[in-house]
């Protein structure tokens, strides 16, 4: 399991964090800052110039669910981690591959009034020679800017007046009652090519309907991956009912086809997307979101999902529309349409 202690830089996660290990047997101190210090020693300065803080580089996301999965091999757990998290597709992409690995994640934040949280930062510069203050005053703003979503996941301690041990014991006791549970559900990361299915979904004004995942970082269309021995349109058809408890009963129109190349970690594979007709509003409103898999839908423009999606899923979304009104599927690869002078190749 893993016990994410959240909060702004200067709340006392860490000094939190060793108190808590004498509270919780097996527990042992797991601390991200540590990949993130040894990429900076690996990667070429110049792509440390891009970036502005080493959770902007997949790689340390990507590092940090590995590392804990290691970490688990070796002791019984749990893994505590005292690590500020404001950007919300950050903790999708790292809660997601946690759960894909069923690894547990309780997401707990330590929150203290901005006046004492300033006052700490202060308390913490004159001892360090003023070190950290900058970049510790920096992420007031942005970590407050990120509270609302954070304190509708989290469970909150507010610890502006507790002292370190106060603060870990609170933290056991909630850790203790089950508070803070991430409640992703996840299939595991796959290990070889895959095929999945998306199902296209429109309103009377021709917006297509999008969903929000917890699981991964960025909008979605409705579907996933095809289960060994389905149809992939049957795939679509399944995975719109689990999401969004509605059953589509008219036949599907194929639009896409997209081989996504391999790209390490992911093996790539066969990406389609269906026609699923338009929506009439009454069933619109009648949508339902485990709040396991999506926290959201909404209706948008082309111009809206460029907004949401990721490079890749809007340019499958773009030639899917442009299918839509041709009247004939595309085929892709690498979401680039195949055929001469980029004009695509009409499947019939």
């Amino acid at each position: 399991m893993i016990v994410w202690l959240n909060g702004a830089f200067g709340a006392g996660k860490t000094t939190a964090a060793y108190e808590l290990l004498d509270l919780l047997p097996g527990s042992t101190l797991y601390d991200p800052e540590v990949i993130g210090a040894e990429l900076r020693w690996m990667l070429p300065k110049e792509r440390l110039a891009q970036i502005a803080d080493f959770q902007d580089l997949r790689s340390w996301r990507r590092l940090v669910v590995d590392t804990a999965a290691a970490l688990l091999t070796e002791v019984p757990g749990p893994l505590i981690t005292p690590m500020t998290l404001l950007r919300r597709e950050y903790r999708d992409e790292m809660f997601g591959a946690f759960a894909a690995r069923r690894i547990p994640v309780r997401h707990l934040l330590l929150h203290v009034e901005e006046p004492v949280l300033r006052e700490r930062i202060d308390s913490r510069a004159a001892a360090d020679g003023g070190a950290t203050r900058a970049w510790c005053l920096s992420h007031v703003r942005p970590y407050q800017e990120a509270l609302p979503w954070i304190t509708a996941e989290a469970h909150t301690v507010d610890t502006t007046f507790l002292t370190p041990r106060s603060t870990a014991e609170r933290l056991a006791e909630a850790i203790g009652a089950g508070a803070g549970d991430v409640d992703i559900v996840q299939t595991p990361e796959p290990t070889a090519e895959t095929v999945a299915a998306g199902i296209l979904l429109f309103d009377d004004r021709d917006r297509v309907l999008l969903v929000d995942p917890t699981y991964k970082p960025g909008w979605e269309f409705p579907g996933g991956v095809v289960e060994p021995g389905e149809a992939p349109s049957a795939a679509g058809v399944r995975e719109v009912f689990e999401e969004l408890g509605l059953r589509l009963d008219s036949e599907l129109g194929l639009l896409v086809v997209d081989w996504e190349r391999p790209h390490p970690p992911g093996y790539g594979g066969m990406r389609l997307l269906f026609d699923g007709g338009r929506l009439p509003a009454e069933a619109a409103a009648a949508l339902l979101l485990p709040s396991a898999e999506l926290r959201g839908w909404r209706f948008v423009t082309e111009e809206e999902a460029a907004e949401l999606l990721p490079p890749v899923r809007l340019e499958r979304l773009r030639c899917a529309l442009r299918a839509r009104r041709a009247g004939h599927p595309l085929y892709l690869e690498g979401g680039v349409p195949t055929g001469t002078a980029g004009s695509g190749n009409l499947l019939r």
